[in-house]
């Protein structure tokens, strides 16, 4: 066993409901965050890869939220800390519910609920709890994802035709 996986306090388990082991790679998350995804991570589900577009598109939305869901008194490392006793670092279990109330007094009920790609790669949906503001910046990021890579899409789609239909010949 490592030592980042050393358990710091133990979940507890009533039925089909358990909350998560806090471990020490947990706290060296609140106190010393490696990346974008830990860093705001208290916000909810933000994974976001450096290798995929859609990653990078919703980036600024993440910054909005962390900059209206922060007060300028509090520190970030007690958001995350509170989001992880309170709130299982789960945006649907809470493991106290005392302190979960406190997390969702501060960052105003702000929540990233979740991001995914539905029918095509292009095709993103962002689920956020929010003030409106917010929300449509989440629609406009959408739309403006989805119209660049349907013509993207539909670009490389009549590329391929026409290359079918003997319009690009190669003399190399």
């Amino acid at each position: 066993m490592a030592i980042k996986d050393m358990v710091i306090s133990r979940g507890r388990k009533k039925g089909i409901i358990h909350t998560r082991d806090i471990t020490l790679d947990d706290i060296r998350e609140v106190f010393f965050p490696k990346d974008f995804n830990e860093k705001y991570g208290y916000l909810g589900y933000i994974y976001t890869s450096d290798d995929g577009d859609a990653g990078k598109v919703i980036r600024p939305l993440v910054l909005a939220m962390d900059k209206k869901a922060k007060p300028k008194w509090c520190p970030r490392w007690f958001l995350r800390l509170l989001d992880l006793v309170g709130n299982d670092k789960s945006i649907v279990r809470v493991r106290n519910y005392k302190v979960s109330k406190l997390f969702r007094r501060i960052t105003k009920g702000m929540r990233f609920m979740d991001w995914k790609t539905k029918w095509e790669w292009y095709d993103l949906r962002i689920s956020i709890v929010a003030d409106q503001e917010l929300q449509d910046m989440a629609s406009k990021i959408e739309r403006d994802y989805y119209k660049k890579g349907k013509q993207k899409d539909v670009l490389i789609e009549l590329m391929n035709e026409d290359e079918r239909n003997g319009l690009y010949v190669d003399d190399l």
